[in-house]
């Protein structure tokens, strides 16, 4: 079974990509990058067939480049700069970079490894190809995206009913059903509802005048593991004065989970926090992570109300219409909902991630807030890490 190209628009990416790839083209063009695939959900097999067609894919999008029309969309992003985008009329996916591999057992092997500013671009256009190799190979396509169009209807008219009263961007991509899917979604909550503030999705924020929605994820701090100049306790504040140094507030939502949010916070000081227009949860329990947010802001005299909670860890609407009512008129909330908008059907979806896992040689890690999140090559490291991030807390705790 053949498929039409998954990947036919470089565009057709997370914002986030682009937010920090420029930051490493400034800053950070010496490091290098090993990125490994991972499925979390139990007994998938993937078929030598699914793998072919993976390589297939790959392939193609290698053959990809950016249109003058795509960059001149980026440019018209206030804080993507010029000179990135130049770079970019130059810059194309290289095949050699990846290496796609099956073991006995049908557990999919993907490695990608290169200099960090090209290496990182690959994670999404890769989960994009793998989710929608995987169900239309295994599964009756048609018979998924029709049980995905009934959820999509009652979902809109939850909203349109009131049932749902929150506003949200759609964050798809790297678990979508398809990419023909992902179209579909965005632009019937967009043109149905009044509660779509926009999309990751580069390509589609482009397509339907949607504003494009992203900062960074936690490749970005955990990258300054590599980097040997660095205390590995202090990634965060390294990571969050470049960031600043970079966009001098106008790209401002932070990530608060890749060493803790705990220790995250020692590191957002009043500065940061007044530098920093809000900030995003993606792990631990939400409820708890937004009471200690807004204690934080209040610590320095800030006004909760005057900074975003940003939610983005394994969302349905329920979940998020619970959390908006809990917090509503205490911050501003916004949500970020993935899996449950573009892989919604009647078979579970695949829980699948490319991370980050060696710099310049050097193993790094996420710790996040949920230890079943971590993830980590390098045992011994990443006890070095956990010992490192608990050293400094305790040693903070008693000033």
């Amino acid at each position: 079974m053949k498929l039409e190209p998954i990947v036919v628009s470089l565009l057709d990416t997370d914002l986030y990509k682009f937010n920090m790839d420029q930051v490493i083209f400034h800053k950070h063009t010496d490091l290098c990058g090993q990125y490994y695939f991972k499925c979390r959900n139990e007994n998938v097999v993937f078929t030598p067939e699914m793998v072919e067609e993976i390589k297939e894919q790959v392939d193609h999008l290698c053959t990809l480049r950016f249109k003058k029309e795509e960059l001149d969309y980026l440019r018209s992003i206030r804080f993507i700069k010029n000179d990135y985008v130049e770079f970019l009329r130059l810059w194309h996916p290289i095949r050699d970079y990846v290496s796609v591999g099956l073991s006995e057992e049908g557990e999919l092997s993907v490695v990608v490894d290169g200099p960090l500013f090209s290496a990182m671009q690959f994670e999404i256009y890769l989960l994009e190809i793998i989710n929608e190799v995987y169900f239309r190979m295994k599964y009756d396509y048609e018979a998924l995206r029709k049980s995905a169009e009934e959820r999509l209807n009652a979902k809109i008219k939850a909203f349109n009913e009131g049932v749902y009263s929150f506003s949200f961007a759609e964050f798809g991509c790297r678990r979508r059903l398809s990419r023909e899917w992902q179209d579909e979604v965005v632009r019937r909550f967009a043109y149905e509802t009044q509660n779509c503030s926009g999309t990751s999705n580069v390509y589609l924020a482009m397509k339907y005048n949607l504003t494009p929605i992203g900062t960074y994820a936690h490749e970005f701090v955990q990258m300054y593991q590599g980097i040997d100049s660095i205390p590995l306790a202090y990634t965060n504040h390294y990571a969050m004065q470049d960031w600043y140094n970079e966009y001098l507030g106008d790209n401002g939502t932070a990530l608060t989970d890749t060493l803790t949010t705990d220790l995250f916070l020692l590191d957002f000081n009043r500065s940061m926090v007044n530098n920093y227009t809000g900030v995003r949860h993606d792990s631990g329990d939400p409820f708890e992570w937004g009471e200690k947010i807004i204690a934080h802001y209040k610590k320095y005299g800030v006004d909760p109300r005057t900074k975003l909670l940003l939610f983005s860890d394994s969302l349905n609407f329920d979940k998020a219409q619970k959390l908006y009512n809990y917090f509503f008129g205490r911050a501003k909330i916004s949500f970020g909902i993935g899996t449950f908008v573009s892989n919604d059907t009647d078979k579970t979806p695949l829980n699948i991630v490319i991370k980050l896992q060696y710099v310049n040689g050097r193993p790094v890690a996420k710790l996040s807030d949920a230890s079943g999140k971590a993830m980590c090559r390098d045992d011994e490291y990443l006890e070095y890490l956990n010992r490192s991030v608990e050293f400094r807390l305790h040693r903070e705790s008693l000033k």
